[in-house]
């Protein structure tokens, strides 16, 4: 069998997995990914989300500089190669679908080849479609070697100093004896207020197959035939219009808003003559069963019953939803399936995989718990009374989402709690026992409650390319990444690092990565140097206030700025002249 040797391999190209690619190969690791499926990208591409779920402070500074850059090669795409009307052109931040769950979205197809450019430009890297790990060599607290199968039926050794978990449902991580959950933990395990009085494995986030409709002129039938078992999918569904914060159908706040890719009324283009939305709501929720199980055939099994359920609701809403222009008529023959969203990968029209909430998580260095970074828990108990959530000295990245938990296929009921902005501990990408491992998706050391606001878009982008960084780090370094979280002055420069490459550690909602503060704020501020203070916002033009001014900062002059007066506390520390 042939063998081949790597800096770092990442299984799976979710978008965490991407992400750790960039990151490692532009930190000059040789890294190789694989992937089972014919597309990279996960929830943002292949699964159908492609209107991120993001922060209030995104355009500025919630997310990593390597996840805006992204985003602006999306704006960058629809500028450049379509006619947009003047409004469009004028918009700062231009929104192609002006959907209203995110600032931003893009057909799949353009995210997914954005995606592959990138990774494409760095020579370092090689990505390997269709090819899955069969075999995971255990050697005490390492994997030293893993078998492939290729594309073609051809098996491969690999033998690499780090392996990336970026797999969907954590899939590597049984596969490789490492220590890991499933579902939720009982109250008795982690303290978290809300867990359940004993441990229900069974109690995973549901799946969803998201579709893209596009709205054609009224009078046109694009009605599906009818889906198999329509009826007890009707049931069991119970397909509707409104959810959460939906106001109607259409309009500003309606359904069809929500998570419109293409606002036809942008463009002076005939690429784009009507409306196109990718549905992801909770009547394509799966509630006939979850994944994973132990058993792959039933996983299977249960991830085509999902997709006939979504194709009961596009035949729902074709046939028997009702109409609001027309009080007592039913249905909208004229939604018509947007099957080219996914080119030619999907053979039904529908996102070519699941959308996945929730998968295996490592058991962990560091386990994230929901009063770590919930405001007020389910039994009205304040944890998080701060503007930020609790402070995590091995910092790697940062977040902000509710603690949002879907029902679905289980007898969990939602839970939907605010958040306090939180960071990413590094100790959470680290399993317990085997050192050459690291989680790089929704596979960290999470909660199943945690794992509710730590599994959005920027943020595995965010726990991807942190993951990334490490492996690549650790080889530079000759060191296993339990040494970076054990080591003090591993762990700043490991900081320092991230830093560098545009990968935020603490919050501020108004510093931008460009900013000349930005470094010094984002480790002097992690490190306990720089007090945070009391606003999410940096305000580098604002004066230096007294309440701010202890230890080194009672020396500087009184008219000072804060990022005047930062600049200098960051000169101090390069000189030796603060220690931590």
């Amino acid at each position: 069998m042939p063998t081949i040797r790597c800096d770092v391999l990442i299984v799976g190209a979710s978008l965490g997995g991407v992400a750790a690619a960039i990151r490692a190969g532009e930190m000059g690791a040789d890294v190789v990914v694989l992937e089972e499926g014919q597309w990279i990208g996960g929830q943002l591409t292949s699964q159908g989300v492609c209107t991120p779920d993001e922060n209030r402070w995104i355009e500025i500074s919630g997310g990593t500089r390597a996840y805006q850059s992204l985003r602006q090669e999306i704006r960058d795409h629809y500028q450049n190669n379509y006619r947009l009307t003047s409004t469009a052109a004028a918009q700062e931040h231009l929104n192609i679908g002006n959907c209203w769950v995110s600032r931003i979205s893009a057909e799949p197809r353009v995210i997914q080849q954005l995606l592959r450019d990138k990774i494409a430009s760095l020579s370092g890297v090689k990505l390997h479609l269709g090819a899955k790990v069969i075999e995971a060599e255990q050697r005490i607290n390492e994997i030293p070697h893993v078998v492939v199968r290729l594309q073609n039926g051809d098996e491969l050794q690999i033998t690499p100093r780090f392996i990336l978990d970026a797999t969907e449902l954590g899939d590597f991580l049984p596969l490789a004896g490492i220590e890991h959950r499933i579902g939720a933990e009982s109250y008795i395990e982690t303290g978290e207020p809300d867990a359940p009085n004993v441990t229900r494995p069974d109690w995973i986030q549901p799946m969803t197959v998201p579709f893209g409709l596009e709205l054609c002129p009224k009078g046109e039938n694009h009605t599906i035939p009818r889906p198999v078992n329509n009826d007890q999918l009707k049931t069991e569904q119970n397909y509707h219009i409104v959810d959460g914060a939906m106001r109607g159908m259409f309009g500003e706040l309606g359904w069809w808003t929500y998570r419109r890719l293409i606002d036809a009324s942008n463009f002076d283009d005939p690429a784009f003559p009507n409306d196109i939305a990718m549905i992801n709501t909770g009547s394509n929720d799966y509630k006939g069963g979850v994944i994973p199980t132990i058993d792959p055939i039933s996983d299977a099994e249960t991830i085509a019953r999902a997709r006939d359920a979504s194709l009961g609701y596009i035949f729902w809403l074709q046939t028997e939803c009702p109409r609001i222009d027309e009080p007592g008529q039913f249905g909208y023959p004229e939604f018509r399936l947007k099957s080219d969203l996914f080119e030619d990968i999907s053979t039904d029209g529908l996102a070519p995989a699941p959308y996945i909430r929730e998968s295996r998580r490592i058991k962990s260095r560091r386990t994230i718990l929901e009063q770590d970074v919930v405001i007020k828990d389910g039994k009205g108990t304040i944890h998080q009374s701060g503007i930020r959530a609790a402070q995590m000295p091995d910092s790697c990245g940062i977040g902000h989402y509710w603690l949002d938990i879907h029902e679905g296929g289980t007898d969990e009921p939602n839970r939907f709690f605010e958040t306090a902005p939180f960071q990413i501990p590094l100790g959470s990408l680290i399993p317990i026992r085997v050192k050459n491992v690291l989680a790089s998706c929704k596979n960290l050391g999470v909660t199943h409650l945690t794992n509710g606001c730590y599994r959005l878009h920027p943020i595995e982008w965010n726990i991807g390319e942190a993951a990334g960084a490490l492996a690549a780090f650790s080889v530079q370094n000759s060191v296993y990444p339990t040494d970076v979280l054990e080591t003090p002055q591993l762990l700043r420069n490991f900081q320092r690092t991230l830093v560098d490459h545009g990968i935020p550690i603490t919050w501020y909602g108004d510093l931008p990565p460009a900013h000349p503060s930005w470094k010094p704020a984002q480790l002097l501020g992690a490190w306990g140097i720089w007090p945070l203070g009391e606003n999410i916002d940096f305000m580098p033009d604002a004066m230096l206030a007294e309440k701010d001014r202890f230890g080194e900062l009672s020396q500087l002059p009184r008219e000072i700025t804060r990022s005047e007066a930062i600049n200098i506390m960051w000169e101090k520390y390069e000189l030796g002249e603060i220690t931590i």
